[in-house]
């Protein structure tokens, strides 16, 4: 699903039209990643949980000159399903 698609499904899911229905989505987008860039966590009871992880520095091969470089520490946002969800998925 496309963020298009995501739209029209908003929209047909609450009588709203297309329009408003991208201004809710993209508001709703703009508030995780707000939220996230503070540092916070956005917990949605029964879908999941938005977080920002910490990833450690490390050292790797490049696959094309065969060398070792260095790969600093750094954030990565990440997701983890919620029970709700992952039980949706599996039936």
């Amino acid at each position: 699903m496309k963020k298009a698609e995501l739209i029209q499904a908003v929209a047909d899911k609450t009588g709203k039209s297309k329009k408003d229905a991208g201004v809710y989505v993209d508001a709703v987008f703009e508030s995780i990643k707000e939220a996230l860039e503070a540092g916070d966590k956005v917990t949605l009871t029964g879908f999941g949980v938005f977080e920002v992880r910490e990833r450690a520095a490390k050292q790797c091969r490049n696959p094309r000159t065969k060398k070792m470089q260095d790969v600093p520490a750094c954030k990565a946002p990440a997701f983890k399903a919620g029970k709700n969800l992952k039980e949706a998925v599996n039936k």
